[in-house]
């Protein structure tokens, strides 16, 4: 445990990445095919010390970002996965409470009750320890003697209030336990953020942070990360995906094909064994890239599938 003063030492941040040629190139070594706009982003987070606020649709890689950073610098990854509810207890720490009404009561057994009334303040002392204290992931990445990545996932489905937690470790790399002080990181830990937009998140958190929006690829990275992820694919189906993707994306429908669902859509090619893609097997399989009937039905008419 570190107890931070006035005197006390910032976190250590010794840069993960030499360039943004570098970041380009240990991404793509770990499978995870970055853009020039991301690689420089991860950079600028990295040398500068700041967290990075990751926000665009779901399933464009946002949350395997962090995860890529993780193996790439080999640190530990502490995910906090927000959800409506979650709150201080289930984020920074709590205390374990069965465990200190256990000590609580094998102190008085072992004391006579009424006997020495001062024993309570031993007590006490005893129960606000590192033994009773659980931490949660914030505190866990505050607290890492390792290099970490902290990663915030999903964070406009969490209330606002949450967001308040956020802005002392963001701003400092600290958090403040009232019965053991502010606890210092040792090690700055690499942040990252992510949203769907689903709310706005507060403009405090905001200044905190580096941002980045991930939008889906543009066509040649995404033959590129689909050739990466399904390598026996012959290189006119996986072109054929990504154009059909692409003309799916086009629609107004209620869940766009994400580059998950687009590789899932190549192993699909690749597992019923066709050599094209015609339109029988596209209104067949149409259930590998969209999730709902409607866009289902919706795509079968923009396709004009509905006689194959």
């Amino acid at each position: 445990m570190t107890t931070a003063t006035d005197s006390a030492p910032s976190a250590t941040a010794t840069p993960r990445f030499t360039s943004v040629e570098d970041v380009l190139t240990k991404l793509a070594d770990v499978g995870y095919l970055a853009s020039e706009a991301i690689a420089t982003t991860v950079f600028l987070a990295d040398r500068l010390g700041k967290p990075l606020l990751v926000e665009g649709p779901a399933g464009v890689g946002k949350t395997e970002l962090s995860k890529a950073v993780a193996r790439v610098t080999g640190a530990d990854l502490i995910r906090l996965q927000c959800y409506e509810g979650v709150d201080e207890a289930r984020a920074l720490y709590e205390w374990n409470h069965a465990k200190q009404l256990l000590r609580i009561t094998a102190a008085g057994a072992s004391h006579g009750a009424g006997e020495h009334g001062g024993e309570w303040d031993e007590v006490r002392d005893n129960i606000f320890t590192d033994e009773f204290l659980l931490a949660r992931p914030l505190l866990q990445a505050i607290r890492s003697e390792n290099p970490s990545v902290l990663l915030i996932d999903e964070l406009d489905k969490a209330d606002v209030e949450i967001e308040g937690l956020l802005l002392e470790v963001l701003s400092d790399f600290a958090v403040t336990v009232p019965e053991l002080g502010t606890l210092t990181a040792t090690h700055r830990p690499f942040v990252v953020l992510t949203s769907n937009a689903t709310r706005e998140l507060s403009e405090a958190l905001r200044r905190r942070c580096l941002f980045l929006h991930i939008d889906y690829p543009h066509a040649e990275l995404e033959q590129r990360i689909i050739t990466a992820a399904v390598p026996d694919l012959d290189a006119s189906l996986a072109e054929s995906v990504v154009r059909l993707v692409g003309r799916l994306r086009d629609l107004k429908l209620r869940k766009s094909p994400s580059v998950a669902e687009t590789i899932d859509w190549g192993r699909t090619l690749l597992a019923l064994g066709v050599d094209s893609v015609d339109p029988a097997v596209i209104r067949d399989n149409l259930g590998v890239l969209l999730k709902h009937q409607d866009d289902i039905e919706r795509a079968i008419d923009a396709l004009d599938l509905r006689s194959a």
